[in-house]
C-alpha cells in the first residue's frame, strides 16, 4: 500500500505534512519521507524508520515552503533501502518534480526498457520513477499536457501526489484502485490517501478525487481535468475495507468501520458457532468481531491485549521479522481464556503463518476449543496493484484446501466469509470493486510487475 499527502499553500506546509504521515502510518513503516518548496529552493529529508522516528522540530524547520509533498512507504516493487525511499525527487527539462505514488504500475517493465533505450539512467528499483522519466521525455512544453501524456503511458493502479515546481497535483488511475481525497485547511488545498489524515489537520474534507482525475493546485486556484477514456467499470481495491484503510476513515465515499461491521454480521449469520466468547485479533478485525458478537449473541471479549508500539505484522517486508512482530505485538489473556470456547475473528489469512503463531499462544493459555472466522474469502490469486501477494506459492489458500489450513493454523474449525457475502456487505455496487485476489479475474489484462531486483542485476 503505501500513504500518500501534500498541501498547498500554507505557511506550515512541512509540519501539516507530517501530522498528515502520521495519521497515515498504517499504511506504510517501512520508511518515510517530506519535501517541501520555498521560493524555487527544494528541502528534503526522507529515511528508513517510522515518521516520529525520522522526523522531528529541528528537521521541519529546515523544510520551509508553503508547498509540500509527502510519503510512507510500504515495499510492493523495488527493494528496501535508501535510494527507493520517496518522494521521488529529480530535476527535468520542465522543471523540479516529486513524486509520492500509491500503487503499482503493472507495464513497468516495458516502459523501464523503452525508456533504457532511449537514454534513461534509473536511479532506483521503483516504479515511481518511471513516472519521472516519462515527465522528462514528454515533449510537451506545457506542464499540464506533460503530466497528461506520461499519464497515459501507464497501465494499473496510481494515486499519486506531484509537486512539479511550484504546483501541487493529484492523480488517480482511471480504474479508481487506491484511494486519494481533496480536502482544505483555510486557504491550502490537501490531498490524502484517507481522510483520517484531513480529520488530524483540522482539514474539510471536500471530495474524492475521481477516477481517471487530474487536478492542478496553484497558488490562488485549482483545476481539474479527465483526459482518459471514461471507464463504465471501477474496480476499487476491496482490501481497503477489509483491512488496510483505518476504521475512522472514509474510503470511497463511505465509512470504514461501518463496512467491516457489517463484515462481521454476515460472517456469523453464514457459520454460526457455539461458543463462550468472540474475540478479534486486534486492531483491523476488531469492528468484525464486534459485528459477528452482536448478531451471535455471544459476548465479546478481547482476549488478546495489543502491544500499540509494534505496528502492523502483515506489512513489515520479510517473514522473519513479521514472526518476531507477531510474538511482541499480542498478548493472551490467560484469566480470561482458560477453558473457554472461543471464537477468533481475523480480516484475512494470507501466509498463515502468522495465525499459527497466534493460535498456538492461544492453545497454551489452555482454551477448549478454536473456532476461527475469516472476514473475506480466502485469497488465492497474486495482486498486481499494490499488495504485497507477489505469487501464488505465498498465499497458502492458492495451495491447500480451507480444512488443510484449518490443520495447519491449529483451529477447531475455520470458515471464511464468501463472496457474495462480501460483496452484499460492501456500501457500494459489487461492480464498482476489484475482487482479483479472491477470483483471478484481472481487469488490467497480462499484469506484469518489476522484481525487488531485476534492476539491481
Amino acid at each position: 500500500m503505501c500513504g500518500v499527502f501534500g498541501i498547498y499553500p500554507h505557511p506550515k506546509a512541512a509540519y501539516l505534512t507530517c501530522l498528515g504521515l502520521y495519521a497515515l502510518q498504517h499504511r506504510g513503516e517501512e520508511s518515510c519521507g517530506i519535501i517541501s518548496r520555498n521560493t524555487k529552493k527544494i528541502h528534503l529529508h526522507k529515511a528508513l524508520g517510522l515518521v516520529s522516528d525520522v522526523f522531528n522540530e529541528k528537521i521541519l524547520r529546515t523544510l520551509r515552503g508553503e508547498l509540500a509533498v509527502g510519503h510512507v512507504r510500504y515495499s510492493t516493487t523495488g527493494s528496501t533501502n535508501l535510494k527507493n525511499i520517496q518522494p521521488f525527487y529529480v530535476k527535468t527539462k520542465i522543471g523540479e518534480i516529486a513524486i509520492a505514488h500509491n500503487g503499482n504500475i503493472t507495464n513497468t517493465l516495458q516502459l523501464h526498457n523503452e525508456l533504457e533505450d532511449k537514454g534513461a539512467l534509473f536511479q532506483t528499483t521503483m516504479d515511481s520513477e518511471i513516472i519521472a522519466h516519462l515527465l522528462a521525455h514528454s515533449h510537451q512544453n506545457d506542464i499540464k499536457e506533460a503530466v497528461v501524456w506520461a499519464l497515459a503511458k501507464l497501465q494499473g493502479a496510481y494515486s499519486l501526489v506531484l509537486m512539479v515546481n511550484d504546483m501541487l497535483v493529484g492523480a488517480r488511475d482511471s480504474y479508481g484502485f487506491r484511494p486519494l481525497c481533496l480536502g482544505k485547511l483555510d486557504d491550502a488545498y490537501v490531498l490524502a490517501s484517507e481522510t483520517c489524515a484531513l480529520d488530524l489537520i483540522g482539514a474539510k474534507y471536500i471530495r474524492d478525487i475521481q477516477p481517471g482525475e487530474i487536478v492542478f493546485i496553484g497558488r490562488e486556484r485549482l483545476s481539474s481535468i479527465r483526459p482518459f477514456e471514461s471507464r463504465k467499470q471501477r474496480a476499487f481495491c476491496i482490501f481497503e475495507y477489509i483491512y488496510f484503510a483505518r476504521p475512522d476513515s472514509n474510503i470511497f465515499g463511505h465509512n470504514v468501520y461501518m463496512a467491516r461491521k457489517k463484515l462481521g454480521c454476515q460472517l456469523a449469520i453464514e457459520f454460526p458457532v457455539k461458543a463462550d466468547m468472540v474475540m478479534p485479533v486486534p486492531d483491523s478485525g476488531t469492528s468484525a468481531a464486534l459485528g459477528f458478537a452482536q448478531t451471535s449473541k455471544i459476548p465479546f471479549e478481547y482476549g488478546l491485549i495489543r502491544n500499540h508500539y509494534i505496528g502492523r505484522t502483515f506489512i513489515q517486508p520479510t517473514q522473519d521479522l513479521r514472526d518476531f512482530r507477531v510474538r511482541v505485538k499480542l498478548n493472551p489473556l490467560k484469566e480470561l481464556l482458560k477453558g473457554k470456547r472461543i471464537v477468533v475473528i481475523e480480516d484475512s489469512i494470507v501466509r498463515g503463518t502468522t495465525s499459527k503463531m497466534r493460535l498456538k499462544a492461544l492453545r497454551a493459555c489452555g482454551v477448549k476449543a478454536i473456532h476461527m472466522r475469516v472476514s473475506c474469502p480466502p485469497i488465492r490469486f497474486p495482486c498486481f496493484y499494490g499488495i504485497d501477494f507477489p505469487t501464488k506459492r505465498e498465499l497458502i489458500a492458492s495451495n491447500y484446501s480451507i480444512s488443510r489450513i484449518c490443520d495447519f493454523i491449529g483451529a477447531d474449525s475455520l470458515e471464511y466469509l464468501s463472496l457474495e457475502g462480501l460483496l452484499k456487505s460492501m456500501p457500494l455496487p459489487k461492480e464498482n470493486f476489484c475482487t482479483a485476489c479472491f477470483t483471478g479475474r484481472y481487469l488490467v489484462k497480462s499484469p506484469c510487475r518489476i522484481s525487488k531486483t531485476v534492476l539491481e542485476k
